[in-house]
């Protein structure tokens, strides 16, 4: 791990905030249920039959991966802005139809960091490229829902920074201009939107991407899962 140690001075139990990304990072959805409710969006919205397969969607919002996939199929940004709104809904809608479908598995150490994090008094959220509905929906599924305060989701942001940025607002709009707020998150697209929103960043490499690579990036702290930071 990259500890507190370090030249950054990067002390991860002293932030007031702490923000999780839910896939890779809390949990991991095998069941596929998302993935298809996005394809249900392209279908029934775009009329055409596709799927995200292929597409680099971690670390991306849904507003992001589905313009990846259509922009693929052949589809105009014009045509895809004027349907976008749809798509989502769709999603949303597939979603729920199948929420008896998320079966996630919670990721090594999760429950006990979210308990001693709530345990030292801090506020707590989740920062997400998820649709609100099914990022809430997993977290449900997974038992942690109650743990988070609130939540910042990509329904109005396509841009994974964009929902960092309205996540540390709503930090400081809760304690004050001067908090402090740390994200967690897998992808080195976390680490970028962190950094751009302005906080600090622990890199767990409990998603696709290895350790190294996360390191590359310069977090304030990677560690394999969250365990090794309950042993700091």
């Amino acid at each position: 791990m990259q500890s507190s140690s370090n030249p950054n001075g990067f002390r991860w139990k002293e932030s007031d905030a702490f923000l999780f990304d839910i896939d890779g990072t809390i949990l991991l959805s095998k069941d596929r249920t998302h993935r298809y409710a996005l394809h249900q969006a392209m279908r029934e919205v775009f009329h055409v039959e596709t799927t995200i397969d292929g597409i680099a969607y971690h670390g991306k919002t849904d507003p992001g991966i589905l313009r990846a996939a259509l922009q693929r199929a052949g589809f105009s940004d014009a045509i895809i802005n004027a349907r976008m709104s749809d798509a989502l809904e769709v999603t949303r809608r597939h979603a729920a139809e199948n929420i008896a479908k998320f079966t996630p598995t919670v990721l090594p150490s999760i429950p006990e960091i979210l308990d001693f994090l709530r345990a030292q008094g801090k506020l707590l959220g989740v920062s997400s490229g998820n649709l609100e509905s099914i990022g809430w929906t997993k977290l449900k599924a997974a038992g942690l829902r109650d743990y988070f305060q609130f939540g910042s989701f990509a329904d109005d942001c396509e841009l994974r920074a964009d929902v960092f940025r309205k996540a540390v607002a709503e930090v400081r709009k809760r304690l004050g201009y001067e908090a402090t707020v740390c994200f967690v998150g897998d992808t080195p697209d976390d680490v970028q939107a962190a950094r751009t929103a302005g906080g600090r960043i622990i890199a767990v490499s409990t998603g696709i991407f290895p350790p190294a690579e996360l390191a590359s990036h310069h977090p304030d702290a990677c560690v394999s899962d969250c365990s090794e930071l309950l042993a700091t």
